[in-house]
């Protein structure tokens, strides 16, 4: 292989592995937004968006590069290396000492952002010695764009679920110094500032063996200064991150920092989630779920007889494996995911209910709260729509739908979203102390039930026959029974429907009062 072909590939090589790592820095940057500030959607808009605008930056500033272009791609690739590989542990380690982690997150993607988009400038020139003007500049991009896509698989296939964001930018860091000592070894004869690049060399393989070392620790400590209590178990999906914290001899379950239960009072939204449903349906033999994949609304629904098949959706498969192995979840759910009556699928549930052709005499829609666009179709006009065709005749349907006292806007939405929909509604709510006043809304067909008829039908129960802690016949009429100004007609007016191509939900939710509480 002759000299110039074999600078060429070794240049085409550090192209794909840069483009490459671009991405799947982008993609950590944005993920990471989403942990630790919430709504995948507007966190991946900003952060990318950030990270494009500063490669155009670092694109223009290239051209202040007017010789020792070798040196400065490597050192931008050592640079790089060490910021890639820091990420995490800076955002995981400074949120327990900083409030606004935001601004430090879109300060590193401005910064990494700059120096990505100084590499395609500097390569193409360099390559441009090798190969003439047209083929040049294709065979750059072209480099670059593969190395994105390969970047993207492997973020989505293997970094983040293996490697998580503990030890993903590391591993990011890696490629970026491998290709600066690839260039350095390579090409030791052409560059300029040999101290300098070796010493660059000789810092970065220490802050990137420091880095390895004390990832764990630094995002462990991380976490832990985020909860108040003591963190037992945390582990990073392709989805989100489930946390597990216990004080004393009880338990919380967060996921993506957001409280979806504590075993001191869980009681007092599961059991209003499911007993009132299957004692209202004619015949709860068929039963689906949407989300619940912590298998607690599960264990109330094995205490009424007759059940003959359920059907749980849930998006991410690691949530019920858990539910189903871990000691910590089967101890609360009382095995209720081992029950051979159970079917559970991993799929997103809008593509489940739109191909599915079952239809079912209960439906209990227990998702998490819809702060983001991703989750807002799974409150949507259409997506009821769908749920109200899989009802049977008799049926009954439920969906929590937060808190009618900080979120009123949202949890009015949801109201009139379901309304539109053709189903009549028996709003409800409940006082749970470690989340605070929560709301649900019970269904069933307008031509089998008109929201006052299912109103009376519900304050009759008496759940005699049913094992609660709490839920009984009084219990009830508190449940059914709202104050002055939750359903204000002026309010209402104000709200509007929540659909796919106009999700009016999350704003709702985010305008809420959460910091009261």
């Amino acid at each position: 292989m002759s000299d110039t072909v074999r600078t060429g590939l070794i240049l085409k090589i550090a192209v794909f592995a840069t483009g490459l790592a671009g991405v799947v820095a982008e993609f950590v940057l944005s993920t990471l937004a989403t942990y630790l500030l919430g709504d995948a959607v507007f966190q991946w808009a900003v952060v990318m968006s950030l990270m494009l605008f500063a490669m155009g930056v670092g694109s223009r500033l290239s051209r202040l590069v007017r010789k020792d272009l070798l040196d400065a791609f490597i050192l931008t690739e050592f640079v790089l290396s060490i910021l890639c590989a820091a990420a995490s542990c800076l955002a995981y380690g400074l949120a327990a000492r900083i409030s606004e982690v935001g601004i430090l997150i879109y300060s590193q993607a401005l910064l990494i952002g700059c120096l990505i988009g100084l590499e395609i400038p500097l390569v193409t020139r360099l390559n441009r010695s090798y190969e003439e003007l047209r083929i040049n500049i294709a065979s750059v991009m072209e480099k670059d764009y593969f190395g994105a896509l390969f970047g993207g698989l492997l973020f989505a296939f293997v970094a983040l679920p293996h490697l998580g964001l503990t030890y993903t930018p590391v591993a990011l860091g890696a490629v970026n110094f491998s290709v600066a000592g690839l260039l350095l070894f390579s090409f030791l004869g052409l560059v300029k500032r040999k101290r300098l690049i070796v010493s660059a060399f000789s810092v970065s393989l220490v802050c990137l063996a420091g880095l390895a070392w004390f990832a764990e620790p630094i995002v462990t400590y991380g976490e832990q200064v985020q909860y108040r209590d003591k963190v037992v178990y945390a582990t990073q999906t392709p989805y989100q991150k489930i946390v597990i914290t216990r004080w004393r001899q009880n338990h919380w379950l967060f996921l993506n920092g957001q409280e979806q239960f504590s075993t001191v009072d869980e009681h007092l939204y599961h059991e209003p989630l499911v007993h009132p449903t299957m004692e209202l349906t004619d015949k709860p033999e068929r039963i689906l779920i949407i989300g619940g994949g912590d298998g607690l609304a599960l264990r109330e629904i094995w205490k009424h007889k007759g059940v003959k098949s359920v059907v749980m959706v849930d998006l991410d498969p690691v949530m019920t494996k858990l539910a189903r192995d871990h000691a910590i979840f089967r101890s609360i759910n009382k095995d209720s995911m081992h029950d051979p009556r159970l079917t559970v699928i991993n799929q997103d549930a809008g593509s489940f209910i739109k191909d599915d052709t079952g239809l079912y005499d209960v439906i209990i829609v227990d998702l998490p709260d819809p702060d983001s666009v991703d989750l807002s179709h799974l409150y949507s006009l259409g997506f009821y729509r769908r749920l109200k065709a899989h009802l049977s005749l008799g049926g009954t349907m439920i969906t929590q739908a937060g808190s009618p006292f900080f979120a009123k806007k949202a949890y009015l939405c949801i109201y009139k979203t379901m309304q539109a929909a053709g189903l009549s509604l028996l709003p409800m709510h409940n006082n749970i102390p470690t989340m605070g006043e929560w709301g649900w809304f019970m269904a069933k067909h307008q031509n089998e039930a008109s929201a006052g008829e299912l109103r009376q039908r519900a304050l009759q129960l008496e759940f005699k026959e049913i094992k609660t802690k709490f839920l009984n016949h009084e219990a009830m009429s508190v449940l059914v029974n709202f104050g002055k100004g939750i359903f204000d007609s002026k309010l209402l007016t104000q709200v509007e429907v929540n659909t796919v191509f106009k999700p009016v939900l999350p704003r709702y939710y985010a305008q809420g009062q959460w910091d009261v509480y």
